[in-house]
């Protein structure tokens, strides 16, 4: 019940008052992009959602507007020559996932959960054995467990794990508990979750 009807219920409403109160943000910030460099506000990339559906994820555009960029969805060094100076202060701040709240609006994305790999990487749906699969049995996130647990690791065999162990979790304090950690990690690059854990 709390998967199917509460969490959506909730998500729903939180990203609809969410957008409401960061659209002045959110205006300048894509007046800024668009100053910074010539190229779209937003940038669509499709990635995996439940159950391996095709959506495509709204973020803003961070890197130079060429037509191979965010193609796998492999991960960036801070100082990649394709980033722009604005793309790296939204990608720093998290800014840049924001516009997600559209997908969460959409019913694409949830505001917990495991976060959407890009169609082809690290493989196809099809490619993941029954256990891999098990992270795509709820909808993806704007933030998870792994993100905040381990957000600088780009490995996705110690990704999927965490994102599983989510999935067998997941619970309304469970949720609530990683959506405040999510606050601080957005602004925060060490480990918020360890640090709650430790204070149990």
């Amino acid at each position: 019940m709390y998967v199917n009807i509460i969490k959506p219920v909730y998500d729903w409403i939180l990203a609809f008052f969410a957008l409401i109160i960061l659209s002045p943000l959110l205006f300048i910030i894509a007046i800024l992009i668009k100053i910074d460099s010539p190229g779209p506000v937003f940038f669509l990339q499709e990635r995996l959602g439940k159950k391996g559906k095709v959506f495509k994820i709204v973020k803003f555009r961070s890197m130079v507007n060429r037509p191979d960029n965010f193609m796998f969805g492999k991960p960036l060094l801070a100082n990649d020559p394709k980033i722009t100076k604005m793309g790296s202060f939204v990608r720093k701040t998290s800014i840049d996932e924001i516009p997600q709240l559209i997908n969460i609006l959409k019913g694409d994305m949830s505001f917990i959960g495991p976060r959407p790999p890009v169609v082809l990487y690290p493989k196809k749906y099809e490619d993941y054995n029954e256990f891999e699969k098990r992270r795509f049995e709820v909808k993806p996130g704007l933030s998870g467990f792994a993100a905040v647990r381990a957000r600088e690791v780009n490995d996705w065999s110690k990704i999927i794990p965490m994102d599983v162990e989510y999935v067998d979790k997941i619970s309304f304090v469970f949720d609530v508990q990683l959506f405040f950690a999510s606050l601080f990690v957005f602004f925060k690059t060490d480990n918020v979750y360890t640090k709650i854990e430790n204070k149990k």
